[in-house]
């Protein structure tokens, strides 16, 4: 079976396990048989569609990526946005986040964390971290103020995964309604002023824990990172699927970083 598609990010569906779908393959279903992915040399831009030479942040032409550039400081920095000050603009799709309703949440997917995401993102955003489990504890207006709140806890419990542990699922679980409560209690001082601050758009949440479950059958002992930049052509026996990366009898691959890459994938 073949079938000529343009990567993208995966497509997710909770379940039990996560369901994924990469464009109208219900890839999740075909764990334990081989898959191939040829790279045809066609990139188009994930964004407008535009033939590309390079990719460029998962699968941008150069235009598109400097109007993502604009809104790069925020994306990586929540405090630096701009969104408050009236000179971030609502109707730029690159900005368009800025403005949503925010969750501040908890997830363990290498270990614990702190991250920020649009309430409509719940829970694709912890699926795609590869996240075993997830709890929102803060709702914010925008992502400034969500920004603000995740500095405040980055202090004291960490803000980034390590992918290599996380595909290996070198994770144990954790109450995360325990560890809410711990960082609630140690950035008390800097939560209640910008609480006091936004009088009115912030709010605590009293959610129970996600626990997310993924598709695979077997998890790699060591990580061999698998790309279409380097060769034309990677293939293996599908094990498994979690975050965005598919895990091969031959290696692992994000599916995201080659967005807009025009492939062949036969299974």
């Amino acid at each position: 079976m073949k079938h000529k598609i343009i990567l993208s990010k995966m497509t997710t569906e909770y379940g039990k396990p996560v369901r994924y779908q990469l464009q109208q393959l219900a890839l999740s279903e075909y764990i334990g048989q081989k898959i191939s992915l040829r790279y045809l040399n066609k990139i188009n831009c994930v964004q407008c569609g535009r033939v590309t030479q390079q990719s460029f942040q998962q699968g941008h032409c150069y235009p598109c990526m400097q109007r993502l550039q604009e809104c790069n400081m925020c994306l990586l920095h929540p405090e630096r946005c701009l969104v408050e000050t009236g000179s971030c603009p609502e109707n730029d799709w690159a900005h368009a986040q800025c403005h949503a309703p925010q969750i501040i949440y908890l997830a363990n997917s290498s270990g614990l964390k702190v991250g920020v995401t649009r309430d409509k993102n719940v829970p694709s955003r912890w699926i795609d971290q590869g996240a075993i489990q997830a709890l929102p504890i803060i709702s914010a207006n925008n992502r400034y103020q969500a920004g603000l709140i995740e500095v405040a806890f980055k202090s004291f419990v960490a803000d980034k995964t390590n992918w290599r542990a996380m595909l290996k699922n070198e994770v144990s679980l954790l109450d995360l309604c325990h560890e809410r409560d711990i960082l609630m209690e140690q950035a008390s001082s800097a939560l209640a002023e910008i609480m006091q601050r936004y009088s009115g758009q912030i709010a605590r949440l009293d959610e129970k824990p996600l626990e997310i479950f993924y598709p695979v059958a077997q998890y790699p002992q060591k990580i061999c990172s698998l790309s279409l930049d380097k060769t034309a052509e990677v293939s293996g026996i599908l094990q498994g699927i979690k975050g965005q990366y598919i895990i091969l009898d031959t290696g692992v691959m994000n599916i995201r970083k080659f967005g807009g890459y025009n492939v062949e994938l036969e299974i």
